[in-house]
């Protein structure tokens, strides 16, 4: 190449330098122009954030994350009256999940389904009907050791959207030794029977709240403030002994099981405050279960009614002496062991003859009782069962006690006069009863009953004197007697006054044949009472069926022991239990 063909290359290629750079240059300032329009616009839009739209975005924020979640409250205890927990409320976790966030293939929830012990084919169809939702219960109230499980599962799993949620859970540590007092509540912490039921606004806390920011997939990520604090239920103090409880609880349980009985109830009370201090049925059930048989959750002592039969011939004997009508020593002819009324006949298990009337209630003669009974005008016979509580409620607060049926006087025929006399044509319940005994072993007074501890002795009303009331008592001693009809009603080193009832259970068209109510209603120490119970047998099928065999065994096992309980003195000394008195004093 010659020299001047380089000089022409040299001046082309510069001519195209000059007229190009100017190009690349425009280029440069554009780009850099740009950069400080976008960089201007992003300072912008931080400035217009964080200062002209910082209410607006929070709020946003607030919406998406923030929330306001409910803090339970546990539920007030129920305690016994010597302080032992009867119902408690224990913290437990319940197994929720956000529907809109769950993987809901059957691979993906069969390790959970497993787990939980559900159908994982139901718990898909649950969760995809409830996709439009943020939050559903997979289970409440589970065990530690079901949460724990659960949780691994998720882990492993990698599920989104499953956590767990602090609540409580009910806890009855006797079981059914209390269960138709105590009750028990729902899923949701309310009560459905007995003293849950009854005192539920009392037991009942109040929920708290607390705002907390929760993640894209709901879950509370921190807690970010205390609203309110939350209040618990308060506690609830119960008449009952959990040890007197436990006693009746077993003695009737083996009674109704040797006896092949269908049903039965025990009730104790304090002569002195009115206070129950055992109640208790069978057939029983456990609160702590999740199913409660229907006929199982009754509490018959307060809403189950009979005919109290014989028991009942102890208060007519009292309102004859009341009204002047009869002394202790009056005779009453028997003879020959039949007494017709109307068209009907009055029949006693045989002939007693001629006898006073402490042998009227220790050989339980209804031909005797019923002469007694018709020489007592009705409305005055009417106003002393009245005054026992006949054909009225306890008052006790508790659900579902009925008030027995005492019908009028002047509905009475003569029959019916007559036999009101030995119980039958009213109903009472055993709670009833027991109350209307604690009369005669008051001195006359009929104190209000209750379930909840009671601190003092209850304002009396007077039904009988108290002249009266001993007089019938020292009667019923004899019952208890070897000559009488429940011997077995008897305790060691103490004196016991009763009566038994062995009662033909109601059915169409007249009374059964062989369907008896066994009773038995008694006090210790009969010379000072503080205790009264009484024991119902629904009929007992294996054989024996009067009160003195079947109900009078079980009063002796709950009465005996009650009173060695409570240290309640002895009243009567017999040769060995004076010599023991006396060695112990020589101690």
């Amino acid at each position: 190449m010659t020299g001047e063909k380089r000089k022409k290359r040299a001046a082309t290629t510069l001519r195209r330098e000059q007229v190009e750079l100017p190009r690349f240059r425009a280029r440069r300032w554009t780009l850099v122009t740009l950069l400080w329009i976008a960089g201007a616009a992003v300072i912008w839009r931080a400035v217009d954030q964080q200062i002209f739209d910082t209410d607006f975005l929070q709020h946003e924020g607030e919406r998406r994350h923030l929330r306001v979640v409910d803090v339970p409250a546990h539920r007030g205890m129920i305690l016994d009256r010597r302080g032992e927990p009867l119902a408690v409320s224990t913290p437990v976790d319940s197994i929720s999940v956000n529907p809109r966030v769950i993987n809901t293939k059957i691979e993906n929830l069969s390790s959970l389904a497993k787990t939980l012990g559900q159908d994982v084919k139901v718990l898909q169809k649950r969760l995809r009907q409830r996709q439009d939702r943020s939050f559903m219960y997979l289970k409440r109230r589970v065990n530690p050791d079901l949460s724990e499980k659960v949780m691994q599962v998720v882990r492993s799993e990698k599920l989104a959207g499953v956590e767990l949620q602090r609540e409580y859970r009910r806890f009855y540590p006797s079981g059914e030794v209390f269960a138709h007092v105590v009750g028990f509540t729902d899923i949701d912490d309310q009560g459905q029977e007995g003293m849950e039921l009854a005192f539920n606004d009392w037991l009942s806390g109040t929920s708290g709240s607390k705002r907390v920011i929760r993640d894209g997939r709901a879950r509370v990520v921190a807690d970010v403030e205390n609203i309110q604090s939350p209040r618990p239920g308060q506690t609830l103090t119960l008449s009952l002994d959990w040890r007197v409880q436990f006693m009746a609880y077993r003695a009737l349980k083996v009674a109704v099981n040797k006896h092949k009985a269908r049903s039965g109830s025990v009730v104790v009370l304090d002569v002195e405050t009115g206070e129950v201090l055992a109640m208790v049925n069978q057939p029983a059930f456990n609160p702590n279960g999740s199913k409660h048989g229907g006929g199982r959750i009754r509490n018959r002592a307060m809403t189950d009614l009979f005919e109290p039969g014989s028991t009942i011939k102890p208060f007519v004997v009292a309102s004859a002496l009341e009204n002047g009508l009869i002394q202790p020593e009056t005779k009453i002819n028997t003879t020959p062991g039949r007494f017709k009324v109307g068209k009907n006949l009055i029949k006693d298990i045989r002939n007693y003859g001629v006898i006073d009337i402490a042998t009227v209630i220790r050989k339980s003669s209804n031909v005797g009782i019923s002469k007694i009974a018709l020489g007592i005008p009705p409305v005055d016979l009417w106003e002393s069962f009245l005054g026992l509580g006949f054909g009225t409620s306890t008052n006790s607060g508790f659900p579902g006690e009925v008030g027995g049926r005492l019908a009028a006087f002047d509905q009475w025929s003569k029959f019916d006069h007559a036999t009101l006399a030995f119980g039958y044509g009213l109903s009472v319940t055993p709670l009833q009863l027991a109350r209307a005994y604690s009369v005669l072993a008051s001195d006359g007074l009929s104190r209000p009953v209750t379930i909840q501890r009671r601190e003092t002795a209850a304002e009396g009303t007077r039904v009988f004197s108290a002249s009266t009331a001993r007089t019938v008592r020292s009667m019923l001693e004899a019952v208890v007697s070897s000559r009488g009809t429940a011997p077995a009603a008897a305790i060691k080193g103490y004196r016991v006054a009763g009566k038994t009832g062995t009662v033909r259970k109601s059915i169409s068209g007249g009374y059964s044949e062989d369907r008896f109510f066994s009773v038995f209603a008694g006090m210790a120490p009969a010379t000072n009472p503080r205790l009264v119970a009484v024991v119902m047998i629904d009929e007992p099928s294996a054989g024996k069926y009067y009160g003195g065999q079947v109900a009078a065994p079980v009063f002796s096992k709950v009465m005996g022991g009650a009173l060695r309980l409570l240290n309640i003195s002895p009243d009567e000394f017999s040769g060995d239990s004076l010599r023991l008195a006396k060695s112990e004093g020589g101690r």
